[in-house]
């Protein structure tokens, strides 16, 4: 649709709209906010709330990938102290991720990235991750979603996880397939009203 503005684009021209929600995590609420132009504006998005209620416990390093304004790497760094990394490639997105990591005392780099392209050379051990997280930007493509999986691969540490959520509607399945063929095995973590929540292990 032209003059259309995706939450994966750089939009100059937005007018902004702040709105701050609380999200509840654990034993933690989280105070948040987010502008417009940003993916799920004002609120967190039933995908990646059931993403978060599916991972386990976590220790070590964490790459957010296509963070938004942060949502899932606020939570975790903040539920388990992880050495978190938030990267996005929408400008607006990592400018609410700051604020959202300051408001809840969490210290994060934040990294602005097409992909991965600027995670290696952001990170003094090379960008590679204990654990990698990732709400794909569907509406990018298939392609894009799918170089992002390849990506996790290729930047999680021997034994790291990657875990993702996927709609059935958005290709789900094909997905499973495409992570199976890129990690060896691909967990369903959860499968229900359509959501499916992934789960892949790098071999050590």
């Amino acid at each position: 649709m032209p003059g259309q503005s995706h939450y994966f684009t750089d939009d100059p021209n937005l007018e902004d709209d702040w709105r701050a929600f609380t999200y509840y995590y654990g034993e933690h609420a989280l105070r948040l906010q987010s502008n417009s132009g940003v993916f799920s504006h004002g609120r967190v998005d039933e995908a990646t709330d059931l993403l978060l209620k599916h991972i386990p416990p976590l220790r070590g390093s964490l790459l957010d990938l296509g963070c938004g304004c942060g949502v899932i790497g606020v939570a975790l760094a903040k539920a388990y102290g992880l050495r978190a990394t938030l990267a996005d490639v929408n400008p607006r997105a990592l400018a609410c991720a700051e604020i959202n990591c300051r408001e809840n005392g969490v210290q994060a780099e934040l990294v602005r990235s097409d992909c991965f392209e600027a995670i290696t050379a952001s990170r003094a051990d090379g960008g590679s991750f204990d654990t990698i997280t990732l709400n794909p930007p569907i509406h990018a493509g298939k392609e894009i979603v799918y170089n992002m999986f390849e990506g996790a691969a290729a930047h999680l540490k021997p034994g790291g996880g990657f875990y993702a959520v996927m709609l059935d509607k958005h290709g789900a399945q094909s997905a499973a397939a495409r992570l199976r063929g890129i990690f060896g095995a691909c967990e369903t973590l959860y499968k229900k009203k359509g959501c499916r929540v992934f789960f892949c292990e790098k071999n050590a």
